[in-house]
């Protein structure tokens, strides 16, 4: 079973239909008993690292979620800034991370872009596995994947980085570290790219 964490921060419904188009188990928790059950957890996130963090660390659930990555070691993807959260910390807040993933997220600067690339981040972008992982079979080659974001992911261990994209820089756009992954696009919004990858996370051994 599959349970996405709904703290009140992400489009959820979206990864339910789609987990439903698939005819892969899939429910929501909002309470740490609801938790109960779960094989997989999804972090989704939207908008502004530390209000997502005050509303995880205040829906309480954040320290069976913890227990249940630390140390049940329960895949756990984090989308966008679920992925970010993830982090030790970020540039965008003045809160700690999850810490699950030794890394910081930094905003892009204006030295790494153009003029002809604003901020947000916003759109459509090629997405460039770096190794063979489960999370990106059938992803390979031509994957895009819808971005909006201002902020980018960078691991201490660049080994935990597993696929990248460019936005004016080469930028860390996945991650896998034991169970723990994350992806800083909403592949509830790439069509058929997305629906692979969260076919890809169900079938994790």
């Amino acid at each position: 079973m599959i349970v996405l964490i709904d703290y009140g921060v992400g489009n959820i419904n979206a990864f339910l239909n789609i987990y439903k188009q698939l005819n892969i188990p899939a429910r929501t928790a909002k309470k740490a008993s609801e938790l109960e059950g779960a094989e997989k957890l999804i972090l989704p996130g939207v908008g502004h690292f530390d209000y997502a963090m005050q509303r995880f660390n205040g829906s309480g659930m954040r320290e069976t979620v913890d227990e249940m990555v630390r140390t049940g070691k329960k895949p756990v993807i984090g989308i966008c800034v679920g992925m970010q959260m993830m982090a030790k910390s970020s540039d965008e807040g003045l809160l700690p991370g999850l810490g699950w993933i030794d890394a910081h997220v930094e905003k892009f600067s204006d030295s790494q872009r153009s003029a002809k690339m604003p901020l947000p981040h916003m759109g459509w972008n090629d997405v460039y596995a770096l190794k063979n992982n489960p999370l990106f079979t059938g992803l390979e080659q031509d994957a895009r994947f819808y971005f909006l974001h201002s902020y980018y992911f960078k691991c201490t261990l660049p080994q935990d980085a597993v696929a990248e994209a460019e936005y004016g820089i080469r930028f860390t756009a996945a991650v896998n570290h034991e169970n723990v992954y994350g992806i800083q696009c909403h592949p509830e919004k790439s069509h058929h790219f997305g629906i692979q990858l969260l076919k890809n996370f169900a079938e994790l051994c």
